[in-house]
C-alpha cells in the first residue's frame, strides 16, 4: 500500500504540465503546436520567452523532486520516495491529460535524482553541463548523463544500493527511447547545437 500511494502521489504531481500551463497563461497557445511540439523547458524556449522556460525547467526538476521528498516524509521510507520519484517521471513523459504525450522527461529525472540520491543527481547534473560545453549538444549532454547515472549509484553504493541502480537504468533506458529522433540526427550530424552568445 506505501508503494501504491507513493506512485500515485509521483504520477498526480509529475503528470502536471507546466510547459502548457505557463505558455497559456501566457497567451502564447499551445506549446505543443510550437517547435518540436513537446512541453519541456527547451521548447517553450523556442517562443522567445526565457522567463517561461526558466520557469518550466525548474517546475518540471522539482515536482518529481518533490513528489520522492514528500512520499519519503510521509512514509520514513526511502524506497517510497524512490517509487514516487520514478512515477513522477513517468508521469511527465505520459501524463493522462494529454493522452499519455508529454516531455522527455530529463529535467524531471535530474529533479529525482537530487531529491533519491543527491550525490548521483550532483555527478549526473556535472556529467550534463560538461558534455554541453564539450560538444554543444543538449540532448547528447542528458542522455550521457542519465546513462551514467545508473554506474555513479552502483560506485557510491550505500544501503538499497540495487534498487536505487535498477530505477536509474529503467529511467535512462526510457531516455534512449523517448530521444530516438533525437539520436538518429546525432548520428548524421542534424541534431541543434546549444547557441552560445557572442561577446
Amino acid at each position: 500500500m506505501v508503494f501504491i500511494i507513493s506512485a500515485f502521489i509521483g504520477y498526480f504531481l509529475g503528470s502536471i504540465p507546466f510547459g502548457l500551463v505557463f505558455t497559456r497563461l501566457a497567451g502564447l497557445g499551445d506549446i505543443r503546436q510550437i517547435g518540436s511540439g513537446n512541453i519541456g523547458a527547451t521548447n517553450v524556449l523556442r517562443t522567445g520567452r526565457k522567463d517561461l522556460a526558466l520557469l518550466t525547467l525548474i517546475c518540471d526538476i522539482g515536482k518529481a523532486g518533490f513528489a520522492a521528498f514528500l512520499a519519503q516524509w510521509i512514509f520514513h521510507n526511502e524506497l517510497a520516495g524512490l517509487c514516487a520519484g520514478t512515477f513522477g517521471v513517468l508521469g511527465h513523459n505520459f501524463p493522462v491529460w494529454l493522452k499519455f504525450k508529454g516531455g522527455k522527461g530529463v529535467a524531471s529525472t535530474l529533479g529525482m535524482m537530487l531529491a533519491t540520491h543527491p550525490l548521483v543527481g550532483i555527478m549526473a547534473c556535472l556529467t550534463w553541463l560538461f558534455m554541453a560545453i564539450a560538444f554543444r549538444y543538449s540532448s547528447l549532454s542528458a542522455l550521457t548523463a542519465l546513462t551514467l547515472s545508473p554506474l555513479y549509484a552502483f560506485l557510491l553504493g550505500g544501503s538499497h544500493v540495487v534498487a536505487f541502480v535498477s530505477c536509474y537504468a529503467f529511467l535512462a533506458v526510457l531516455s534512449l527511447i523517448r530521444h530516438r529522433a533525437n539520436i538518429s540526427r546525432l548520428l548524421n550530424g542534424t541534431e541543434t547545437k546549444i547557441k552560445m552568445k557572442k561577446k
